[in-house]
């Protein structure tokens, strides 16, 4: 009686281990076709971006002019695909590099806060601010590798 006892006690060890190993190595699979989700909260974002600014930029800047080129940032990255609608357990299909250019981001911020009247004192508040929110999605983990040289810049 106490081996067949036995024989029942180690092939339910077995099958909860079977079955136990089968979801995780299907969920790990699941996992590595999704991309990481990264939570981009704006008030985290504003804060982080003040925090980070050198004190001129941050003497300059009022937190309305601040969260205003922050709100024209992200409308940028949604107009480049890089900030899609619909992200939930979304699989990684970029097949497409898109990179981002200091530059032309720089340029971009300047023009819509002229055209939406937030005054700019400097220019390079505005290139501080755009530092200061590429450290934050590197901090939150939204941001891809480093792009060489050659590839094209948008």
């Amino acid at each position: 009686m106490q081996t067949v006892t036995l024989v029942y006690l180690v092939a339910a060890v077995v099958a909860v281990f079977v079955i136990a190993a089968v979801v995780v190595g299907r969920e790990a699979h699941r996992l590595d076709a999704v991309a990481p989700r990264s939570v981009y909260i704006p008030e985290e974002a504003g804060e982080f971006v003040a925090e980070y600014l050198p004190p001129e930029s941050q003497a300059r800047l009022t937190p309305d002019d601040l969260e205003q080129l922050l709100k024209f940032h992200m409308r940028w990255l949604h107009s480049k695909g890089l900030q899609p609608t619909n992200v939930v357990d979304r699989r990684q299909d970029i097949t497409t590099p898109v990179v981002i250019s200091e530059t032309n981001l720089t340029g971009y911020l300047i023009g819509e806060a002229e055209r939406n009247g937030v005054e700019i004192i400097d220019d390079v508040d505005v290139v501080n601010v755009v530092d200061a929110h590429l450290a934050y999605f590197e901090a939150i983990g939204a941001v891809g590798p480093r792009a060489d040289d050659e590839v094209g810049q948008s």
